[in-house]
């Protein structure tokens, strides 16, 4: 058998083993939504060190569990905090979380995060709907042996951003009286910030926000048949947009300063799809 699958079977049967709920939608919470979980209605948590071989997330803020519960109703697992490329895992271990919420269930994928704006029109603070992304930067997930029992060799990516949810959330979003960008999304390695030649190179190939994750989880979960939405939060603008020196602190109080609007949305959002 697959490695690879062989190891997601593990991570199945480990959660099994501790709840049987059934998710009908997967949430991958970035920073400054992470305390959204602790707010749901939730029947079960299970923290990542306790699910057998799973990678456990080492950044700051991140808490590293899965929360099993209801949005308004609506049955969900929530990924509080994320695996990054960054932290040293292979790739097929980044995106092994949301091949395991598709596993238990989910059918749909709403993900988030904090981005750079690349797009001058931008400002911190704005949210950003997906429309597409740009992973040339990052090794794709579906590299190696492929995984035959999730989806064909040569998946099609014409529309990895399903445009029925990109629809609801827009409706949703103009119906709250909040301001949402549409846009494409570059992934890059990090951890660095990128440097401003780099973010020159991002805007040409059409890029409108930049950051070090979601896109490799997107390609997964549509390789398996998963729905995908994406939504960013613009923390800040990208290296020589301004004066400004990147760092993590500016990032954070950003994203936390929207928290509660982009939370509104979010539980909107799970409702309606």
């Amino acid at each position: 058998m697959n490695k690879v699958y062989e190891k997601l079977q593990s991570c199945v049967a480990s959660v099994r083993e501790k709840t049987d709920f059934q998710p009908e939608v997967a949430l991958i919470l970035g920073s400054g939504l992470g305390d959204y979980a602790d707010e749901i209605q939730a029947v079960q948590t299970i923290n990542y060190a306790d699910i057998s071989h799973f990678p456990t997330s080492t950044v700051a803020g991140h808490k590293g569990r899965f929360v099993f519960g209801y949005v308004k109703d609506v049955p969900v697992v929530i990924m509080q905090g994320r695996v990054h490329y960054y932290e040293g895992y292979p790739m097929s271990d980044v995106v092994l979380p949301t091949r395991l919420m598709g596993m238990l269930g989910a059918k749909k994928l709403i993900l988030t995060n904090a981005a750079g704006g690349i797009n001058y029109d931008y400002e911190p603070g704005d949210f950003m709907l997906i429309t597409d992304h740009i992973t040339t930067a990052v090794p794709s997930p579906l590299i190696g042996a492929n995984l035959e029992e999730l989806g064909t060799r040569f998946p099609d990516m014409s529309e990895v951003y399903s445009r029925r949810m990109r629809d609801v959330i827009k409706k949703t979003a103009q119906e709250m009286g909040i301001l949402l960008r549409e846009g494409v999304y570059v992934q890059l390695t990090g951890p660095n910030y990128e440097t401003p030649a780099e973010i020159r190179m991002c805007r040409s190939w059409g890029g409108d926000a930049v950051g070090m994750s979601t896109a490799c989880e997107a390609m997964a979960a549509r390789h398996m048949g998963v729905e995908v939405c994406g939504i960013s939060c613009i923390t800040n603008l990208a290296a020589g947009m301004s004066e400004k020196k990147l760092n993590h602190t500016e990032v954070q109080e950003t994203a936390d300063r929207v928290a509660k609007q982009f939370k509104k949305l979010i539980t909107e959002v799970v409702s309606s799809i």
